[in-house]
């Protein structure tokens, strides 16, 4: 019998410095310094805490936990929300081509994601073309909110953005929503990582709002998306949006109801929720089928080893199967299948190619 394969749903790469052109520093916009022990934009900087952040620590940090394979999401910070729009383009193009160079170089080891700017849709449907037609990418990357062309924020499944979404279902793509810039519109004070534990959380879950209630899932029948961190504020109030639907149908005119989406095949979450708590309520909404294994290593809120954590890549699985919320089989479909699903969706086809190229046969 064949081995199931172990793929990280959701990873996270940065270039060596040396690989970031030098107008990404000039401009502020996004540098690694020469030690390696900082990634910095303008009034910004944070600690790299793991060597896995980069390529080939990254590789023997996978074989150490035989990871076989992973999915990179873009960077957080290269979303591009308040840049010009020139500056904007290039730090875009940046990350997508450095991505696609990575999937390119690796093939085995690692499916990249890109990722456009929805406030310049014309612009953004433009990259899409580019990066699937030119680049080979398949898994289109996008925030949960972005800043448009007059300074307001937005969520990403606003009706504006349809263009998109309808040219990700013709190229039949995976979606990847993750959360980040809430500290420039929430207004409070950046302090104790509020944004990183709780608002990143409860931006996911708007995210999710607007999708389900735009009923996108069924409107563009190709396009498959998966919310980072388990979607996790989104499965604790699921019962207060069908009450406030219910209760208030004259705020929801035209819009489809939260329950038509639990459990949608097009609508998937990663595994990164912490505890088994958590998992179990996610498994209970959504079903195991809609679960991809996501580790949103290296960081530190990922699944890393930490002796202070006792944690290691796969824990929360382990823990899961210990107290009975999934069996091995449910274990080993979110480790392979579901993600192959998520980023193949039904086409047997790119599903055996993607095998193939993980397996090198």
């Amino acid at each position: 019998m064949k081995r199931k394969l172990r793929i990280n749903g959701h990873s996270h790469l940065l270039p060596y410095p040396e690989e970031i052109p030098k107008f990404m520093e000039d401009k502020g916009i996004f540098w690694v310094d020469k030690d390696r022990k900082f990634m910095l934009q303008k009034d910004w900087s944070r600690p790299v805490t793991d060597s896995s952040f980069f390529l080939n620590e990254k590789l023997a940090w996978m074989e150490r936990y035989k990871i076989d394979h992973a999915v990179v999401l873009n960077l957080s910070q290269l979303y591009g929300n308040g840049l010009r729009v020139e500056e904007m383009k290039q730090a875009l193009r940046f990350q997508n081509d450095f991505n696609a160079q990575v999937q390119h170089n690796n093939p085995s080891k690692f499916t990249c994601g890109f990722v456009v700017h929805p406030g310049f849709v014309r612009g953004a449907l433009w990259e899409i073309e580019r990066c699937v037609e030119e680049l080979g990418l398949q898994l289109l990357c996008l925030p949960t909110h972005y800043m448009d062309t007059i300074g307001t924020w937005r969520c990403i499944f606003d009706e504006e953005n349809e263009p998109i979404f309808e040219l990700a279902s013709k190229y039949n793509l995976a979606v990847e929503i993750h959360p980040y810039d809430g500290e420039k519109f929430i207004k409070l004070e950046n302090t104790a990582w509020r944004f990183h534990l709780i608002w990143m959380l409860a931006q996911c879950a708007d995210a999710y709002h607007f999708l389900t209630l735009n009923g996108y899932a069924d409107k563009y029948p190709n396009m498959r998306t998966c919310f980072a961190h388990g979607g996790q504020l989104a499965q604790m109030n699921l019962g207060r949006r069908i009450q406030g639907f219910d209760g208030r149908p004259d705020l929801f005119e035209g819009k489809v109801h939260p329950r038509k989406s639990v459990g949608h095949k097009n609508i998937f979450f990663d595994t990164l929720v912490h505890d088994t708590g958590g998992l179990e309520l996610l498994l209970k909404n959504q079903g195991s089928n809609q679960v991809v294994m996501g580790l949103d290593d290296p960081y530190p809120l990922g699944e890393m080893e930490s002796e202070k954590q006792s944690s290691y890549p796969g824990k929360i699985l382990d823990l899961a199967k210990d107290r009975n919320i999934l069996n091995q089989e449910q274990c080993d479909a979110i480790w392979e299948d579901n993600v192959i699903q998520w980023l193949c969706g039904d086409d047997k086809a790119a599903k055996k190619k993607l095998v193939n190229r993980i397996t090198n046969e």
